[in-house]
């Protein structure tokens, strides 16, 4: 039987997930709270890992380790690298990387991860399919897409970064967890897929207008993953 960990960052990204649940219990564990329970007729654990990369990291090893999750979906709020992404449209994860691992040095590709043999963590194709067709669904006046998900442990705020971010990895959207819980899920063996609405353009008007669609564009994602765990 499936069991699905839902991660997000924020409180905002889960709130009204966890109010649309049955919650069996709550499991506290290395200051995270997990709550157990159904949603939408599935098993789910809903957790909120904080924010940067090691948070992430360590939930998605407590989702494996404690909870034996069989699927990660991990949604959430991003800022866009892709001209076709506007704030509230949808960016379903093909892959995700990590944007501020620099071993180039010793050979490697700007952001490989040493001796892992790859730079991309590759979504299942599953799950982007069907969190593509669910969005279309149920958010059928929103943009949807898939493409590349690139994450470090900053806040993308000016156009020269975000230019870098394009032009060396040529990501679509920029955030700060998704690449540790897609490494996580493969370490584990476990499906995953990142679900990102966008409420930002990452770039010097960020600053301005995160603040002002953070909470619409989480509700966009959460909308999404409500209607999505039923059908794994």
């Amino acid at each position: 039987m499936s069991k699905i960990g839902i991660i997000g960052a924020m409180d905002l990204e889960l709130e009204e997930l966890k109010s649309k649940m049955q919650i069996s219990q709550i499991v506290k564990k290395a200051n995270m709270d997990f709550y157990e329970g159904t949603l939408s007729g599935a098993n789910v654990v809903i957790v909120k890992c904080g924010i940067g990369k090691i948070n992430a990291a360590l939930c998605v090893q407590i989702l494996a380790d404690v909870f034996s999750v069989t699927h990660v979906i991990n949604t959430g709020i991003a800022g866009s690298l892709n001209a076709k992404l506007d704030i509230g449209d949808i960016l379903i994860s093909k892959d995700a990387l990590h944007h501020d691992m620099d071993v180039t040095i010793f050979g490697y590709a700007l952001g490989e991860v040493p001796q892992m043999g790859f730079r991309e963590f590759q979504a299942d194709d599953n799950l982007i399919q069907l969190a593509k067709t669910t969005c279309e669904e149920v958010n059928p006046d929103l943009h949807v897409m898939v493409g590349r998900v690139v994450s470090g442990d900053q806040f993308i705020s000016s156009k020269e970064v975000k230019e870098r971010l394009i032009s060396n990895f040529q990501g679509d959207c920029a955030e700060m967890e998704g690449a540790s819980i897609a490494h996580g899920a493969y370490l584990n063996n476990i499906p995953f897929v990142i679900i990102r609405a966008i409420s930002d353009k990452a770039d010097d008007s960020a600053e301005m207008d995160y603040p002002t669609f953070e909470r619409a564009a989480a509700k966009h994602s959460a909308r999404l993953v409500e209607n999505m765990v039923g059908r794994i």
